[in-house]
Parts: structure tokens; C-alpha cells; sequence
């Protein structure tokens, strides 16, 4: 297969992972004898910097013509000072907009090897295994109106929570699908009893749940959800919800994995999709090779999933888990173990996705 993926790295520690990533994707290629190009282009302050703007026409359009994209991160704390209209953040949302993406699908799954990086007990955590489904193009990221006027003391902001139950429709259908080939449990997490967006989420879910009998569907409040996700994470399958909450939870879920540094997304929906790991650009310790790109390589399997090289996807997956069972760690899941840097974490799951490919059909001279 010939894919052109579209690489905007963003910032921060952005660059970094997604160099070990497609690092990753070059070795999955030449294994199966496929044909990746790789463009790079600027978005967030990286765009800023460069063109002034942080969703540049360019990279827009390279984007929109691209077999998938693969993004790192966006965001510093110099560019907190821009209206919000012209920082970071406003590219991202802008290129998730334009390229139709509004399902963002968000595993968080617990390994046995990092049991111990959790911050949750072993046996608490200890067999999770939790999709976050969130609507991405809906809710307080995107309604209208917005903004604020005057200043001082008599300042005053506006977001506005609004959902169509066209959009609320579409996700669910995307979360009951998933949990056809998961467990058949479906937990839609809402504010009914204070929101109205919240009621009506509740009411189409619910009639959309009705397509789907082999499906359980519960409902829960968000602030519950949030509790149990932490007490009680095995109990969950997909998790659905909005855009706010679903920030919010797929974060929290991290808990599961031991880090935030390991978890992968993929925002599909639209002609291209998406793919990200859930981390921030991390200022603080970018250029440091300390971060984990796992997430990163974990995104860029998930591509591979959605545009149906799934043996390849299984590929990374196993190379990770490989290179995770025989100790290789980042700092942020050595838990007392001797860290290695980002390229080599990159470098050893690039190589043991041959390895691991090798032990599922080895050769046997004759």
C-alpha cells in the first residue's frame, strides 16, 4: 500500500515523539513492503513562528490531501498571551474541524508489566481495558457564541454548550459499533440532571441504543463516572460522551495505562483521519529525550488499524508489549528502574516489530 501521511509535530516534546513514531512506521513499511511518504508541516506555535499563523493554508492543504495524519502536540506557555483565536490550541481545533473528524477514540489499556507504574493498587487496575468514545466537534470547544468583553472587574466571558441531536447520533452509533467487538457494554456519561445539552444526549443515546440489543447501555453522571473510573476501572468498556467530559475522562484514564505518556487517539470521521497521543507538548521537558513516545507509536497503530493494515498494526502493538515485557522503560514509567531516552525506546520498538513478526511466522531453513 502507498500512504502519504502528513506529519505535523507541533511543539514542545511534539517533534520527539513523532520522530520515534515514524521511525516506527519505516520499519512496519519495509517489513510488509509497503510505500509510506512522510511530508512535514508546521501547526501550532511552530506555525506561529514560521508562518503566523497556527493553522498555516499550507499545512491545511497538505493535510486535507493526505492518506492520514499524525500529529504530536501544540502549545507553549509563551503563546498563552494571543487572544485565543491566534494561539496553538485554535490550529488543532481548527484542523479537527476542517477535516470532519468528530469521533476521538481513546484506549487506555492496563499492561501487566506497568502494573506497578499505576498510581492505582495492582488489583484495582489489573485487567482494565477502557475505550473513551468523544464527540470532538461539539460542546463548550466549538458553540457559539463565545469570547469576552469589557475589563477589570467588570469582565465578563461567554462559551455556549450546544448539540444538535444530529451530532449526538452520529457518535453513539461509533461507541455502540465499537462495543460489538469489545465487550457489549456501552457506559454514556452526562450531566442530565443539571444541563439540557445533557438530557437531550441522554434521550438520543438512548433511541440509538435500541438499533443495538446485543449492546448493554447505561448512563451515568460524569462526576460519578470520574470516581469509578478511578475505583472501580475494570467494570468499563466505552465510555461515551461529549467533548468536555470526554477531555477530561480520556485524561483521567491514563491512571490505567501509568501514564499519560502511553496513551494513543485516533479522531476519524471525515476523509482523513487523525492520530495523536493524548499528551500535551510538555514544555518543560522538551529536548530533554525524556519523553515517552509510546503514545506517539501507539497513534501511528492505530492509523495503520483505520486504513486496514491491521497485521501491521498488530505488529507495533506486539512490539510494544515485547519491548515493555523485556524492562525497556521511559522515565515516567521506570517506577525505580533505570530509564532509557526517547530514541532508544523508539529505536527498540522499530526493531522489535521485526522480531516480534518473526515469532509469529518463523522461518524454518529445510
Amino acid at each position: 500500500m502507498n500512504l502519504t501521511i502528513c506529519v505535523c509535530a507541533g511543539d514542545g516534546i511534539g517533534p520527539e515523539v513523532t520522530g520515534e513514531a515514524v521511525r516506527v512506521l519505516e520499519a512496519t513499511a519495509e517489513l510488509h513492503g509497503h510505500d509510506f511518504s512522510f511530508e512535514a508541516h508546521p501547526i501550532g506555535g511552530a506555525a506561529i513562528d514560521a508562518a503566523g499563523v497556527p493553522l498555516p493554508p499550507s499545512t491545511l492543504e497538505a493535510c486535507l490531501a493526505s492518506s492520514a495524519v499524525l500529529l504530536g502536540a501544540v502549545g507553549a506557555p509563551r503563546y498563552d498571551g494571543l487572544p485565543s483565536g491566534q494561539r496553538p490550541e485554535a490550529g488543532l481545533l481548527a484542523l479537527r474541524g476542517a477535516l470532519g473528524a468528530f469521533a476521538n477514540l481513546r484506549p487506555a489499556v492496563a499492561r501487566g508489566p506497568l502494573l506497578g507504574s499505576s498510581p492505582l493498587r495492582p488489583e484495582v487496575v489489573s485487567g482494565a481495558d477502557v475505550l473513551v468514545v468523544r464527540e470532538l466537534l461539539g460542546g463548550l470547544y466549538f458553540g457559539e457564541p463565545r469570547g469576552q468583553v469589557g475589563a477589570g472587574a467588570k469582565a465578563e466571558a461567554l462559551d455556549t454548550c450546544r448539540y444538535s441531536a444530529a451530532s449526538i447520533e452520529r457518535i453513539a452509533h461509533v461507541a455502540f459499533r465499537a462495543a460489538r467487538s469489545r465487550r457489549r457494554l456501552v457506559t454514556s456519561v452526562d450531566k442530565a440532571n443539571v444541563l439540557a445539552t445533557s438530557r437531550l444526549w441522554r434521550a438520543v443515546v438512548s433511541r440509538v441504543a435500541l438499533e443495538y440489543p446485543d449492546v448493554e447501555l447505561e448512563h451515568q453522571y460524569v462526576d460519578a463516572c470520574a470516581m469509578l473510573l478511578v475505583t472501580q476501572p475494570r467494570r468499563f468498556d466505552v465510555i461515551l460522551t461529549e467533548n468536555l467530559f470526554g477531555d477530561i475522562l480520556s485524561d483521567q484514564s491514563a491512571a490505567i495505562s501509568g501514564s499519560l505518556g502511553m496513551l494513543g487517539s485516533a479522531s476519524i470521521g471525515g476523509h482523513v483521519g487523525l492520530f495523536e497521543p493524548i499528551h500535551g507538548s510538555a514544555p518543560a521537558i522538551a529536548g530533554q529525550g525524556v519523553a515517552n513516545p509510546i503514545g506517539a507509536i501507539v497513534s501511528a497503530a492505530m492509523l495503520l488499524r483505520h486504513v486496514g493494515l491491521v497485521t501491521e498494526a498488530d505488529d507495533i502493538e506486539a512490539a510494544i508489549a515485547y519491548v515493555l515485557e523485556r524492562g525497556d522503560r521511559t522515565a515516567d514509567i521506570a517506577n525505580g528502574a533505570l530509564p532509557v531516552t526517547t530514541s532508544t525506546m523508539g529505536r527498540r520498538i522499530a526493531e522489535a516489530v521485526a522480531e516480534v513478526a518473526d515469532m509469529r511466522h518463523p522461518y524454518h531453513a529445510v
